[in-house]
């Protein structure tokens, strides 16, 4: 493992939030609740604990926007830790990071090479930054219906017939657990004078292990978007944006980026999670993490002895899109034993109190992080045993695949601002969409504004609406209209 520079056993801005629950000082500032006499349910609900350390920005509490003293301190403790040239806490969730990213590489009309299967927030920064997608194609594995990582000949040629593009975003992992060559393409990309910026949601543990795929930090990749409340521990929706060396000469210009969007009055509840969060996993998280990956091999070895199930791993490995495999991602390819994936994670909570990740239509994702114990795996097992011998059925008729290539007519942005209107689906044939369609989680979207509107895409929505997909993203929350460019 890598050794750290700093001193790793320090969380400076959780030992700040301890000194000053005990001075019990007297608030005349914000929040309204004054550490919980303001709102009693809310202490009920919470604990006074809780209550006491959700406090303002003051001077011996530093400041997220500009911070000067241990907020800065648990930055740089954090760089360390992910082996970055900086760190950047963010409250607002990874969206947040993933669109500073964009916004602080890509200028208006700038053109920047990714996935089609991104999460909704890179588009969302495409609008944003009224900057243009280049779309390279993932890949699909059709016998498990997922789209891949892209692969390095793919990228090659993206960088080749477009040498104007200012940056690349490359998922690491995907949300099926699924890598590409991410050392090549960052070497390929920097040497053409492209920033790489990788969505690594899903690849906090990655930096605590060497049994787990690489960071992105690790490959020189530019800048990396880590949810650290999805497998690191903290409170949902803190994350980090790690810089890396690349980044060297703009560090100041990324924090002006990301105060763009980030809110003023960041919470001490999450930036302190994040703070012990990091040391829990610079102090223990190699040794988690082992642990972690016994339960998760053991547990896709007895799933698959089941049958009618494939809780895949490397054995899908092809040395390029599908170049790396996180098994943390218990993925389970589903439609041989006749069920859709959103189908078992239906019955998986509804039946058996277990909540996946997420399904879709092929696949249901059980994620395995530094909060689980064996004997939540072995329920987990037991359920899709029961779940096969119940409600298994002949897979007929089942959709096979998960990815649909867009057919890109205008840019998000234009597409997004444009004059719309709603009209039902069936009509929509041949149009532009003007707002996003997708299933959420994960929120990859189906249709993203600039997109026609094919046959094949209002059939795979009928479909997974059918299936009880959770669909959003459109104005009609019901589904049955969608906004157009007129």
């Amino acid at each position: 493992m890598r050794k750290f520079q700093l001193s790793q056993i320090k969380a400076p801005l959780y030992e700040a939030l301890l000194r000053y629950k005990k001075r019990r000082i007297l608030s005349f500032d914000v929040p309204g609740h004054k550490k919980g006499p303001g709102n009693p349910e809310l202490v009920e609900f919470l604990g006074a604990d809780t209550l006491a350390v959700d406090a303002n920005s003051m001077k011996m509490l530093d400041n997220l926007i500009h911070p000067v003293s241990v907020i800065k301190e648990a930055e740089e403790l954090a760089a360390d830790a992910f082996g970055a040239e900086a760190a950047y806490f963010i409250v607002n969730g990874t969206s947040a990071a993933v669109q500073a990213m964009i916004l602080a590489t890509v200028n208006p009309g700038e053109k920047i090479i990714m996935p089609r299967n991104v999460h909704r927030s890179a588009i969302n920064a495409l609008i944003l930054a009224r900057a243009i997608p280049i779309y390279v194609d993932p890949g699909l594995n059709e016998e498990l219906g997922i789209p891949l990582g892209m692969s390095y000949e793919k990228v090659a040629a993206a960088i080749s017939e477009h040498p104007d593009a200012k940056a690349i975003l490359v998922n690491n992992p995907t949300y099926y657990g699924v890598c590409a060559r991410l050392a090549e393409i960052t070497e390929l990309a920097q040497s053409k004078g492209l920033k790489v910026l990788v969505d690594e949601a899903h690849g906090t543990h990655f930096y605590f292990s060497e049994d787990l795929p690489a960071g992105a930090m690790e490959v020189g990749a530019d800048m990396a978007a880590v949810s650290l409340h999805k497998t690191g521990g903290s409170l949902t929706q803190s994350s980090l944006l790690l810089a890396g060396e690349g980044m060297s000469e703009d560090l100041g210009y990324l924090r002006q980026i990301i105060n763009l969007t980030q809110t003023t009055s960041a919470s001490y509840l999450l930036m302190s999670s994040l703070d012990i969060s990091r040391r829990n996993l610079a102090l223990r998280g190699e040794e988690t993490f082992s642990k972690l990956l016994e339960y998760a091999r053991y547990a896709r070895s007895e799933i698959n002895k089941i049958g009618g199930f494939n809780a895949f791993g490397k054995e899908f490995l092809d040395g390029d899109a599908f170049y790396d495999f996180d098994e943390t991602k218990l993925s389970i390819h589903t439609r041989a034993m006749g069920l859709a994936g959103i189908e078992v994670y239906d019955l998986l909570r509804d039946e058996y109190e277990i909540q996946a990740e997420f399904g879709d239509l092929g696949n249901v994702l059980a994620i395995l992080s530094i909060g689980d114990r064996p004997m939540a795996v072995e329920r987990l097992i037991a359920a899709l045993s029961e779940i096969r011998r119940r409600y298994g059925r002949d897979p007929e008729g089942l959709l096979a695949s998960e990815y649909l290539a867009p057919k890109l007519l205008l840019s998000p942005a234009e597409a997004f601002y444009a004059k719309a209107e709603q009209l039902p689906l069936e009509d929509c044939i041949g149009r532009v969409a003007g707002e996003f369609v997708m299933c959420y989680p994960p929120g990859i979207p189906i249709l993203a504004p600039g997109e026609e509107v094919t046959a094949e895409v209002l059939n795979y929505i009928d479909y997974a609406k059918a299936k009880g997909a959770s669909m959003t993203g459109t104005e009609d929350l019901d589904l049955e209209r969608l906004n157009v460019v007129k």
